[in-house]
């Protein structure tokens, strides 16, 4: 069996409506299917305007609107109408990419036809409800997405930090890679533009601090802004450009009255915003991977981030940024401090973290995961079953 014989199917919240990392990963992997001869069918909610074309033939697929974050939907159902067009497709291996109602719906259905099922990890969706006042609910959701992932003949993860979590909470027994590539021609610290920054009322000598990303609370825009706080009241000249929206946008405005917020880019103007900044800093913990943080460094950016999943396989501390213990304000005011008044200091890490991206290739992420493909097809079809988990942890 090559590439050629896949016929994959793949699930998902959100393919293309709302442009995130997540859908873009999606996105390139099944151009590079199809451009590999391999058969490619998407199963997601639709919208009349998507943010972007979707890559393969895309299934619409009945959803409503998640509470509170209306730009999000979520699939509720595979119906017979879907069901009829999957068994048509005649796919040999199912790609599930969230666990949601839609997710679950399809793992029970691969299990039915007894085909092959993966999953990728996008987020760590247990972390949310920290964002929201419902801690206490981190149990439960760890304990519906083992069961979950559980189910699938294997899962992968964006990043080596991410895989052994996932390993450490048991969520499945074949934990493999998938990683995020980078488009190096649009990522690259030729990219930078003074003109563009002067425009946004920033002048040459101020060091630019950067926040890229959707605004919304679990990306740590409170950690953010009062990190920032702590800075000003220090006297260190900086200047705070944030490029990203977000239904959170008027309340981190509030808080960053002095930032200049670039509004959404992409493309080439994504690149020219990320090169015109002289540090990233990303203090999440929800990200699995952070393609921002690798898009940063190509452009020749330290990066200052959480020392939490993703960012722990990406940033090398002291060498191409800071990692800095999740929600230590004051330490991440350091590590700013220190790359605003140190030019020397950021441009060497830039250098580093620049040399570090060139490693990530798109092609190179996604055969990978192809390989893998092809290996569950072949073990499933030999009978290959995980073992049953234990009770007891």
């Amino acid at each position: 069996m090559d590439v050629t014989d896949l016929r994959v199917a793949i699930f998902s919240g959100n393919y293309n409506y709302v442009r995130d990392g997540a859908n873009q990963a999606l996105n390139r992997l099944a151009d590079y299917l199809l451009r590999k001869g391999a058969a490619v069918r998407v199963y997601s909610p639709t919208v009349k305007e998507p943010a972007f074309e979707a890559k393969g033939d895309l299934v619409h697929i009945p959803s409503v609107p998640i509470p509170g974050r209306s730009e999000y939907k979520f699939g509720f159902a595979i119906p017979p109408r879907v069901r009829r067009d999957i068994a048509a497709y005649r796919p040999n291996i199912f790609h599930v990419a969230s666990p949601e109602i839609l997710g679950h719906r399809a793992v029970s259905l691969a299990r039915k036809w007894d085909l092959p099922v993966v999953a990728s990890v996008h987020t760590r969706f247990e972390t949310y409800p920290r964002y929201y006042g419902m801690a206490f609910l981190e149990p439960v959701v760890l304990a519906i997405l083992r069961r979950f992932y559980r189910r699938c003949d294997a899962i992968f993860a964006p990043s080596d930090s991410m895989a052994q979590l996932l390993r450490d909470q048991r969520m499945n027994y074949d934990v493999g890679i998938w990683t995020r590539g980078i488009d190096r021609e649009i990522f690259h610290p030729d990219r930078r533009n003074m003109a563009w920054r002067r425009d946004l009322g920033i002048a040459d000598d101020v060091p630019v601090i950067g926040f890229v990303g959707r605004l919304v609370m679990e990306k740590g825009l409170d950690v953010f802004s009062d990190t920032i706080d702590r800075l000003a009241r220090r006297q260190v000249p900086h200047k705070v450009l944030v490029v990203g929206e977000g239904p959170a946008r008027d309340w981190f405005e509030k808080r960053l009255p002095n930032a200049v917020f670039a509004g959404f880019q992409e493309g080439a103007d994504l690149g020219r915003a990320i090169a015109s900044m002289d540090m990233l800093f990303n203090p999440s913990v929800t990200e699995t991977f952070g393609n921002v943080t690798l898009e940063a460094m190509a452009a020749s950016l330290p990066v200052v981030a959480a020392s939490a999943t993703g960012s722990q396989s990406l940033v090398e501390d002291g060498v191409t940024g800071r990692l800095i213990r999740p929600g230590a304000c004051d330490r991440f005011c350091d590590a700013l401090a220190f790359y605003c008044r140190d030019r020397a200091a950021r441009e060497a890490a830039g250098s580093a973290g620049c040399e570090a991206a060139q490693r990530f290739g798109w092609d190179e992420v996604n055969q990978e995961l192809v390989d893998s493909y092809l290996r569950i097809v072949r073990q499933h079809g030999e009978g290959g079953r995980q073992p049953r988990a234990s009770p007891v942890p």
